[in-house]
């Protein structure tokens, strides 16, 4: 024991003079491959290019010779150990995934001890406490565990069967003596109510319970109850937790050094260009902590986006202005039956009529259009005979017109201090119920009109109908393609059994009245005249991209097919569609460089590295911008791309 505590003090003091600790770092050999399902990867040791000068060179992978200095093939290289503390991660779908190491040597190991690290990452201004990663040793652990059964030890000893604090057997003798009623239900499986129970039982009988109850144990057990939280805190003293941990693992002191690989997939955001990753932690032994593991040098990951490839070029659209408009409603005004006067109190007319007004007094004093004509059509339901339903119809629009023509004059005044006008009533109600003139010499008609028996919106109410089988519809249906004469084809259908139902829930609906207004631009002589405009649509979505919102972009964007499309389709892994976007546009250094990064992906070097060098030759900003994309930063190492672009 004095050998153990002796070694556990040694390690401490290393640790706390710095000569072991742990680190974060990225993950040895760890090179970007990118993911492309079912593409055979293709590589080549040796490529024939076109360099920046339009010289053609051939180019190897390669190494350096140590004891030469000069670049030689070889057909892999391995990766060497670096100890970088940065490194580009590609965004993709959105996200980036920041992986890291976590390396705790073997003199920091002990197993009396528990370490808690906390891997911090910072973004922009914000910091968030990722999972932590926790080692324990397996003297630790025991004493944690050991714990949990001094626990549980505790609370077997809590009585939780409330008739153990009865003395039973001496309750029977008292109840078999005295209340003998009673003591025969021992063994009685009878389903006995409780008012019968408890009329058995009686005062007495409760007095006996009470008598014979244990209070000495009650006590006990409800001093043990008080004492959990207690005996928690004293057996317990570190927990077992596993909410927020990433990895709690228990090591023996003689493997060696610990290694964790750490990947951490985050959504990247706007203005979002790099983050970092910070270590700190614990040591604890019991429930004591020894030491605080201060903060690492951070890990920082530099994020390489294609939104940053986006053209904010504006894109315009020709639109087509026409002189002439129009715009229609419909209202349900309510007619009794076999009249055709408006009743503002009848059904709920009170609501669709005030609805129309609505719409007059706006249309009438629009600024960009004026009011040519408004037609006003009466439909009806149909019951009765259809020479009938038709008079009605156009005795109720004419109707309809007169009403409106009346509003029309309340609002007069207004209408004339706008843009002086003058109204007059015409008397052929078929033709037209009233007119507005204005003092420029435009008018506007009133025009009445009957819609007849409203059988179109028949048809579609029970097209949609919840209530009708799909017999009856086909019913429906068939009777109504066989029938022309509405006469005949209404007596008909009313002797159907869902009838009823179209009469009572669908007639009312057709009795409609509605207007069509026809409408000009105010100032406007030509028909038609052709605008250009500032497509908001498209510039929506170019902001998609550079907010990050890929599959809004690809949405939006999708039905343009052009540059910034490919540009989200390279953002979301959609490589061949990508590909056959930018293959048709125009080869511009920024064309050429995604090419180069699509062909990365696709696993031909060959291809990628000759658009990355067309890329460069055209924008020497490019050569900076490889070191930032995984795919091209593996072609620059590979192939020794900087000599070729820094000799020149």
């Amino acid at each position: 024991m004095g050998l153990v505590a002796c070694s556990s003090y040694q390690k401490l003091n290393n640790v706390r003079k710095g000569v072991s600790q742990a680190e974060i770092r990225l993950p040895e050999g760890k090179t970007y491959v990118p993911e492309v399902a079912d593409i055979p990867i293709v590589h080549k040791d040796t490529l024939t290019v076109v360099d920046p000068d339009g010289r053609e060179v051939m180019l190897m992978r390669a190494v350096r010779d140590e004891a030469t200095g000069e670049m030689v093939a070889t057909e892999e290289i391995e990766a060497a150990v670096i100890m970088a503390r940065f490194r580009n991660v590609a965004e993709r779908h959105g996200k980036i995934d920041l992986e890291f190491q976590l390396v705790i040597p073997e003199a920091m190991q002990d197993g009396k001890w528990q370490l808690r690290l906390h891997p911090d990452m910072f973004i922009m201004e914000d910091s968030v406490r990722l999972e932590d990663v926790v080692i324990t040793g397996r003297e630790y652990r025991k004493a944690q565990l050991k714990g949990y059964q001094q626990y549980e030890k505790f609370i077997s000893r809590i009585i939780t069967d409330s008739s153990r604090f009865i003395d039973k057997r001496n309750l029977e003798i008292f109840l078999k003596r005295n209340i003998p009623a009673i003591y025969a239900f021992r063994n009685d499986s009878t389903d006995v109510s409780d008012e019968t129970f408890n009329s058995f039982f009686g005062v007495s009988g409760r007095e006996a319970v009470d008598h014979y109850t244990n209070r000495f144990l009650i006590h006990r057990n409800d001093r043990l109850n008080g004492n959990r939280d207690k005996m928690w805190r004293k057996y317990v003293k570190v927990p077992i937790v596993t909410d927020g941990i990433r990895l709690d693992t228990v090591l023996r002191n003689d493997k060696g050094d610990f290694l964790y690989n750490y990947v951490q997939t985050v959504r990247t955001g706007k203005n979002m260009k790099k983050a970092d990753i910070v270590l700190s932690g614990e040591i604890f032994e019991q429930d004591r902590r020894i030491y605080s593991i201060p903060e690492s040098e951070p890990l920082t990951f530099y994020i390489s986006s294609v939104s940053s490839f986006v053209d904010n070029t504006e894109r315009y659209m020709t639109k087509v202005i026409s002189r002439r408009v129009s715009a229609n409603m419909s209202a349900y005004i309510g007619f009794r039956s076999g009249r055709w006067e408006i009743d503002e109190t009848f059904s709920g007319n009170s609501f669709e009529i005030s609805r129309i007004k609505d719409n007059l007094r706006r249309l009438a004093c629009d600024g960009e259009f004026e009011l040519d004509s408004i037609t006003i059509a009466s439909f009806a339901s149909p019951e009765g005979l259809e020479a009938a339903n038709v008079a009605l119809c156009r005795q109720r629009a004419a109707s309809a017109a007169d009403y409106f023509s009346r509003y029309v004059r309340t609002v007069r005044d207004s209408l004339r201090k706008e843009e002086g006008m003058f109204i007059s009533v015409g008397d052929d109600l078929s033709e037209s119920g009233m007119t507005f003139r204005r003092n420029r010499g435009e008018d506007i008609r009133f025009l009445s009109r009957s819609g007849g028996e409203n059988w179109e919106t028949l048809d579609r109410l029970v097209e949609k109908d919840s209530l009708m089988t799909e017999f009856e519809k086909m019913d429906y249906s068939v009777l109504r393609g066989s029938e022309g004469n509405p006469d005949v084809l209404e007596r008909m259908l009313s002797a159907k059994p869902y009838y009823a139902h179209i009469r009572n829930d669908m007639y009312p609906e057709l009795r409609t009245v509605r207007f069509d207004f026809a409408l000009h631009r105010r100032g406007m002589v030509k028909d038609t005249v052709h605008t250009t405009e500032l497509d908001t649509v498209y510039a929506k979505g170019v902001q998609c991209i550079r907010d990050r919102d890929y599959e809004s972009a690809i949405r939006i964007l999708g039905q343009y097919k052009d540059y910034n499309t490919a540009v989200a389709y390279v953002a979301m892994d959609y490589n061949h569609s990508a590909m056959s976007i930018l293959k048709d546009c125009p080869r511009t250094a920024r064309v050429d460089y995604m090419m180069a990064l699509l062909y990365s992906r696709f696993g031909d070097d060959q291809k990628a590295v000759q658009y990355f060098l067309d890329s460069v030759r055209k924008d020497q900003a490019f050569i900076y911008r490889g070191n930032l994309d995984p795919e091209i930063s593996a072609l620059i190492k590979n192939y020794n791309l900087s000599d070729i672009y820094y000799e020149n």
